[in-house]
């Protein structure tokens, strides 16, 4: 496929460092050469200076015979009017947008459209970093909680605490805890490297978990690997931007919250905005701030300012004065890596959700979602089972005698309202939503060409 990537920050670097190994044409546009010729030197593609919104940029980028154009860079007018010359000008099939304001985001439906400002799919940032974190604060203990085949089926990822039911044990006296309820553990990292899950398996503490089941088990399959955590009622979030504001109005009905925002004029207009949130103007990283707002009577404190640095110390702050539980938004890569195994419970990378979403759009064949892993090097990916036993090497065949790549595991499979742990003898059938788990998202060409539907027949 050839693909346009707009933007070379984080989020389109990362991206294109994703597609370049899956044998695509990649052409990056920015108006920085040096990134672009590190981008260059570090991978196979082409690289163009310049305005991503200018038209002789993108025909120079060859835009004229583009498959797809992804705009993700730090202006959304300057994405959406990318979109709208690569159509105009040079029909490009598949426009794909990164848009974070709010304030353009509620005209979506009115916007976006080929009548108005042709872009297929908008990416948004912040509203996916709000869905993300709310699924954290509803299963308290997880440190990642995937949904698929729209909600029926849950892929979470847990650590596993000394006094689990089943640290000690095998995999395979799971089910003898839970004899009623279906689950599998999909991938084990031990000491932060993968390790293949058999029955024979023995889950230690500190090892991270990923078990799929269907969403209404979730919280009986996590009290097997740790004690089951008490649900979050009191909640205080540090930074009122769109992702604060975001998750204020989202968690207000239920829980008791509480807002702190550097800006007075921002706190004021969000205090007349949210119904039951108690904001109030202040540093988070203020010692004497948190004693005073009784922090460690909190069960989540919530960093999700602009800035990695200030929402790692409050953090880290919060912890130390007591808070049950941290969550912090941190932008750069390479600080994920340093606040793991810190006083900090959970990173949150919107990076890594963005790609996610760009992910699912991008990859061939019937993908309905995608999830990057583990700093981008897994996937969790759910694929939708098409054509029959003669033009599918998947459909008609039990999963024993499905050639996987390395490292691939099918978790489950939805079919229609049922959910269908996946066993050995589990046959695939048409239109079946199938959910598999891959170590090395390297062979995620191999998994597109198994499940893709061929005029030829397959005995």
């Amino acid at each position: 496929m050839k693909i346009i990537i707009i933007g070379a920050g984080q989020v389109g670097g990362t991206l294109a460092e994703n597609l370049v190994g899956e044998r695509n044409e990649i052409t990056l546009i920015d108006t920085n050469t040096e990134m672009l010729r590190e981008l260059q030197d570090k991978l196979d593609m082409q690289v163009v200076t310049g305005q991503g919104a200018h038209p002789d940029v993108l025909q120079k980028a060859g835009a004229e015979d583009a498959d797809m154009v992804i705009a993700v860079t730090s202006d959304d007018a300057t994405n959406m009017i990318a979109c709208q010359i690569c159509y105009s000008l040079f029909n490009t099939t598949s426009k794909i947008a990164r848009i974070r304001s709010s304030r353009i985001l509620k005209y979506r439906e009115e916007l976006f459209n080929n009548k108005n400002i042709p872009i297929d799919h908008i990416i948004a940032p912040e509203q996916l970093v709000t869905r993300d974190i709310a699924r954290l604060i509803d299963y308290p203990g997880a440190l990642q909680v995937l949904e698929f085949a729209e909600g029926k089926v849950s892929l979470v990822a847990v650590k596993a605490y000394y006094g689990g039911l089943l640290v000690g044990h095998a995999l395979s006296t799971l089910k003898e805890h839970i004899p009623n309820i279906d689950t599998r553990v999909a991938a084990i990292y031990r000491n932060g490297k993968p390790i293949r899950p058999l029955g024979t398996t023995v889950i230690e503490a500190d090892d991270e978990v990923f078990f799929i089941a269907a969403s209404i088990h979730i919280r009986a399959v996590m009290n097997e690997l740790q004690k089951l955590e008490p649900a979050y009622k009191r909640i205080m979030i540090a930074g009122g931007g769109n992702i604060g504001a975001g998750l204020a109005r989202l968690l207000e009905h239920n829980h008791e919250v509480k807002l702190i925002e550097h800006s007075a004029k921002r706190a004021y207009h969000l205090a007349s905005e949210l119904n039951k949130t108690l904001v109030f103007t202040g540093d988070s990283s203020d010692q004497e701030l948190l004693i005073d707002e009784h922090i460690d009577q909190f069960d989540v404190f919530i960093a999700v300012t602009n800035d990695d640095e200030a929402n790692i110390m409050s953090s880290l702050l919060a912890k130390r004065l007591g808070v049950r539980k941290t969550m912090v938004l941190i932008q750069r890569s390479a600080y994920i890596d340093l606040v793991h195994g810190s006083n900090i419970d959970i990173a949150i990378s919107p990076q890594h959700a963005t790609i996610s979403a760009l992910l699912t759009h991008v990859r061939k064949g019937a993908i309905n979602n995608v999830y990057s892993l583990r700093g981008g090097a897994a996937e969790a990916i759910e694929i939708v089972a098409k054509g029959d036993k003669n033009s599918s090497k998947v459909v008609g065949r039990a999963i024993q005698s499905i050639k996987l790549p390395p490292g691939t595991s099918i978790g489950a499979i939805v079919r229609g309202e049922q959910v269908l742990i996946a066993h050995s003898n589990t046959m695939i059938m048409e239109e079946d939503h199938v959910i598999l788990f891959m170590v090395n998202k390297r062979y995620i060409s191999e998994v597109e060409k198994l499940f893709q539907v061929s005029a030829l027949s397959y005995f």
